[in-house]
């Protein structure tokens, strides 16, 4: 890591992130042979969205994550531009562009299936202190904002009474952009102009420190946007970066904003947290920061309750797995972690159906419709993804019939995958017998042929919901009128 220019002193840095008396609108500009950060490093739309600007006379920088990652050698996701253009004339310049946003409003550059978001610098707004960056780091708010496309401006500035943001559409300047921006890290600027970097708040210090650190003062800032407490727990548990104990301490108590926070802006970060490959180190941060049961209120009880309990082993073994699909690059879907997140709400109350005489299938179906009409009221979990997990997970008790021809059935059904790799946790989870998961893997590699020879000779297995029924033909040759006394 290089550094050039005075290095910033953490307690001092701390005292004029806070005080806009103190706020220095000279930033320390680290060149570019004192920096890792290389054009080659960056997509090439990011490259055409940036020169063009120049091109046009405007400023143009990469900003947020894309600038920290590279600093601490993550290969980024995404590429943001911040701009003194403002966002109709960036849609002048970029025909395949377009303007989203209420809250702030972005413009949004397509290349094919990548977007470079490209936001104008904002000003600060008398003496309140600034707004982060909205949307522009690493996507905030997706959902919200995409139900917001193409609306039309609103230069005001309003807070609800808890001091949350909910619009600001003032623009400015980048030396007033920078105060808006939520964690130092994330407030670098990379200048196309010169491929300097440009730091205002010690951020490339603290990169190098790997601290998190929150710009102005941190129960103002967590107050006026609460998912950035949700976003210093995903940060800390990404990076590998220690929070700041300004930054840490006010947490726990003011987890309670976060029931404030719209829904589907908390799916958004929650899909965030847990899909990234820091799933384990990001639950363990929720609970020691007691924000858990204000995002999974009835996990969060369930574990309390058993805190050694399947439920618990489950949801261990889950995030587990999680990780290692992320590491492998394999698909991930937020169907399976919210039914790894709230198997355990569901499995009481399906018990309880079960023992009252519900058949097992539909007892889980019911306990999953019940559970997540409650969880939807803190993190919303759209129906494409509650319909496939309400049908993995009502499947499992079809694994434990394994005789007979139509057990077969089961392979070719929609959900099958997504079921068998459910039964495969619960049984690393200790949750299922291990000879059932290994007896499913094992059909799945035979011959069409082999396996009607396997399941024809299994012993007749009555499944977890008692004995089998024999079906009552009706209709057809061979049908009898029942005995007018039939034995006892």
């Amino acid at each position: 890591m290089y550094y050039i220019g005075p290095r910033f002193d953490h307690k001092r840095t701390f005292f004029f992130l806070n005080d806009s008396l103190h706020r220095t609108h000279e930033p320390v500009i680290i060149g570019r042979a004192d920096h890792p950060v290389s054009r080659s490093l960056v997509a090439s739309s990011a490259l055409k969205v940036l020169y063009r600007l120049k091109d046009a006379g405007y400023q143009a920088f990469l900003v947020g994550g894309c600038v920290r990652d590279i600093l601490i050698g993550i290969t980024p996701k995404d590429f943001d531009v911040a701009t003194d253009a403002s966002p109709d004339e960036v849609r002048s310049l970029f025909r395949n562009c377009r303007l989203i946003g209420r809250r702030f409003r972005l413009a949004h550059v397509r290349f094919g299936d990548q977007i470079i978001e490209v936001a104008t610098f904002r000003a600060e707004h008398g003496d309140d202190l600034p707004d982060d960056e909205g949307s522009i780091e690493e996507g905030e708010g997706d959902a919200e904002i995409e139900a917001e496309l193409m609306v039309e401006p609103d230069d005001r500035r309003v807070q609800d009474d808890r001091g949350r943001l909910l619009r600001d559409n003032i623009y400015g300047s980048i030396d007033q952009d920078v105060w808006r921006r939520d964690f130092t890290c994330n407030a670098l600027y990379y200048n196309i102009q010169d491929f300097s970097i440009w730091d205002y708040v010690g951020g490339f210090a603290d990169v190098e420190a790997r601290v998190l650190r929150l710009i102005g003062d941190p129960e103002t800032r967590f107050r006026e946007d609460p998912v950035r407490m949700l976003r210093a727990v995903r940060f800390q548990a990404k990076l590998g970066f220690s929070l700041d104990p300004e930054t840490r301490d006010p947490i726990p108590r003011l987890a309670t904003l976060i029931d404030g926070v719209p829904p589907a802006r908390l799916a958004d970060e929650v899909q965030k947290l847990f899909l990234t490959g820091s799933a384990q180190r990001a639950f363990d941060l929720l609970i020691q920061y007691r924000m858990l049961e204000h995002l999974f209120p009835a996990t969060a009880a369930h574990l309390a309750a058993e805190p050694n309990g399947m439920a618990s082993r489950l949801l261990r073994v889950g995030l587990e797995s999680t990780d290692r699909r992320a590491a492998d690059g394999r698909s991930l879907t937020p169907m399976f972690l919210f039914a790894v997140l709230l198997f355990g709400p569901i499995s009481v109350a399906a018990q309880r159906r079960f023992e009252s005489g519900a058949p097992a299938n539909l007892a889980i179906a019911e306990a999953c419709d019940d559970v997540v009409s409650s969880q939807v009221r803190r993190v919303s979990l759209p129906k494409r993804f509650s319909i496939p997990m309400r049908e993995m997970l009502a499947l499992q008790p079809r694994f434990h019939r394994r005789s007979g021809r139509k057990s077969l059935a089961l392979l070719t059904h929609p959900r099958f995958r997504a079921a068998y790799d459910f039964l495969l946790l619960r049984a690393e989870a200790g949750a299922e017998d291990p000879e059932l998961a290994r007896w499913w893997t094992e059909i799945q590699e035979l011959s069409h042929d082999q396996r009607i020879e396997r399941v024809e000779s299994m012993p007749s297995d009555a499944g977890p919901g008692g004995p089998a029924k024999r079906r009552r033909r009706r209709g057809g040759r061979g049908r009898r009128k029942p005995a007018a006394n039939p034995p006892a």
